[in-house]
């Protein structure tokens, strides 16, 4: 049976009506989700701004870069890390820091087999996680403990945390720092810097002389 159109010119096409049921994409046709975190002033803190899309960290890296380091956006360090690397707390109640909730326990050996973790803290909802710093740790939920002992703060309660194994990280490094310069004096942006007026003035004097 042929496509029925309130268009006469797409029925006298006659394409046929289309019956194939629906089917979710396969799920290596979907790219991954990547966090980005940067560092916008030297000094200042790693904050997390948002997310990519791409097939792979490399690519993330650049997406990331084209979208949040760009446009007037100073850039001093840029990490890039998959969505699903992330070990993520719960959230805090009525405000209370986190830490709070958490018994330290009894501190013990760091055992062989100990890795490095990243830590950030959401300090308001709404906002987007800070970073905090790194600890090791045998695992997340050791990272917490002594996350507890190093970061927390009796001024600013810590409603949520994020742990990263910091070896998951895509860090940019010093090399990458070129790419963020900018030349800052763009005069020739400028219609000041073509002297329109001057120009015009002078084409003036020219004509009433001749």
């Amino acid at each position: 049976m042929s496509l029925q159109s309130l268009d006469p010119r797409v029925t006298r096409l006659h394409i046929p009506e289309w019956t194939s049921p629906m089917e979710p994409i396969a799920p290596m046709d979907q790219f991954q989700t990547f966090e980005v975190f940067v560092q916008h002033k030297e000094n200042k803190p790693i904050e997390h701004v948002g997310i990519v899309h791409a097939p792979n960290e490399e690519m993330a890296f650049l997406f990331a870069k084209e979208q949040y380091t760009r446009r007037g956006n100073t850039c001093f360090a840029l990490w890039v890390v998959e969505t699903e690397r992330i070990m993520v707390s719960p959230m805090s109640e009525k405000g209370m820091c986190l830490y709070d909730m958490i018994e330290e326990g009894v501190e013990h050996q760091l055992e062989e087999g100990s890795e490095a973790f990243e830590l950030f803290h959401l300090y308001k909802r709404g906002k987007q996680h800070s970073y905090a710093g790194r600890v090791m740790a045998d695992s997340p939920d050791e990272a917490i403990v002594h996350g507890k002992r190093l970061y927390k703060d009796a001024k600013k309660p810590v409603l949520n945390i994020w742990v990263v194994p910091t070896s998951v990280i895509l860090f940019s490094d010093e090399e990458d720092k070129e790419i963020w310069n900018t030349l800052f004096e763009k005069t020739y942006r400028e219609a000041i810097d073509y002297r329109a007026a001057d120009k015009i003035k002078k084409f003036k004097e020219e004509n009433q002389t001749s």
